[in-house]
């Protein structure tokens, strides 16, 4: 592991041979991909100039005067900046560089009124894939193709500064290993979501993993949260298909992590829910939740209407028996029910 002290400064026109010395290094890790700045990057040449007439910003991450790792940001419009460019050198690896490096691009974005952020990985960086989805970004949108020297095809990631947002099936698989760590969290707090603790993360995982598989076939609609660019909350809906019960759904698996309790975000998560709802068609809604439960407050204050309980429904975990209040909620409706359940 590299132990020489890295500076970030803001990067430069004359970090030139540096910003090509550490791209083509990067790039050539990988066969198939060609490295010709004069005919595909002639940006290099004056990166600093080229991202301040964007009205974006660089940044080059220094080692004892060599540049081994750089990143840049960009605005898009209406609120939406693009993450460019991040690099670190093989030995700088892993010692938290390009997660310093990250942390400068996003914090300036947000500083200008970022509200979402956005950046392309070619479909080959699994690495970066992996790296990205621990930043709490998501897959997003279809692949780009390039058309360029490498035939080069990449992935788009995304993700709120805050907001809720429907989870199509790639975001879904991308934000397994995120949504794992929630559902851990929530379980060592005492949630009753059908888990005791300690939870396993490959118990979890794996239940995330059956999710993504329900969202594929349409069966089921996953929203998640995010707070400060943090995924920290989540909720499923479940499509009832019977062919007499097309206008329901049920709610599953309502969570906030508890370090983001307290901020609106449950409310958000339930509120995005119905408008999911609504689109899907259905105007029923059902749920359960332990007597007593946060959730139990936050539903009422929704305006969910209890219809029932259920003393003795399941077991906490010190072993004691719990009540479970069910809920139901109708919605209104701008277009006629389906009459078969969605698909994808």
């Amino acid at each position: 592991m590299e132990t020489v002290a890295t500076s970030i400064r803001s990067g430069r026109d004359t970090d030139a041979a540096g910003f090509v010395a550490l791209i083509g290094a990067c790039w050539g890790e990988y066969p198939g991909i060609v490295f010709d700045v004069e005919a595909e990057l002639p940006e290099l040449h004056a990166l600093a100039a080229y991202y301040a007439s964007k009205g974006g910003a660089l940044w080059a991450a220094e080692a004892d005067g060599r540049v081994v790792g750089m990143i840049a940001v960009a605005p898009l419009g209406d609120g939406v900046w693009e993450i460019c460019r991040l690099y670190v050198l093989l030995p700088w690896r892993g010692v938290a560089l390009a997660h310093r490096l990250l942390d400068q691009a996003e914090a300036h974005a947000r500083a200008r009124g970022a509200t979402r952020l956005v950046l392309w990985s070619d479909t080959r960086f699994e690495r970066a894939h992996s790296f990205y989805e621990k930043r709490d970004y998501v897959r997003s949108g279809p692949i780009r193709v390039l058309q360029d020297l490498s035939n080069t095809l990449e992935f788009g990631y995304a993700k709120p500064v805050d907001g809720v947002e429907v989870l199509d099936a790639a975001a879904a698989a991308s934000a397994e290993r995120r949504l794992a760590e929630i559902l851990i969290a929530c379980v060592d707090a005492g949630a009753s979501v059908s888990y005791l603790p300690p939870l396993r993360a490959d118990v979890a995982r794996a239940f995330w993993r059956r999710t993504t598989a329900d969202v594929v076939s349409g069966e089921r609609i996953l929203l998640g949260g995010w707070r400060d660019g943090t995924m920290v909350g989540t909720v499923t809906l479940e499509l009832c298909a019977a062919p007499n019960q097309l206008h329901r759904c049920e709610v599953h698996k309502l969570l906030v992590h508890p370090a983001a309790r307290r901020t609106g975000l449950g409310r958000a998560l339930m509120q995005a829910l119905e408008d999911a709802a609504r689109q899907a068609g259905r105007d029923l809604l059902v749920l359960d939740t332990r007597a007593g439960d946060f959730g139990e407050r936050l539903y009422r204050a929704e305006g969910w209407i209890e219809c029932g309980r259920i003393p003795d429904f399941a077991v906490n975990a010190d072993g004691t028996l719990c009540e479970t209040v069910l809920f139901r909620k109708r919605l209104a409706l701008a277009s006629t029910p389906p009459t078969s359940a969605p698909r994808n």
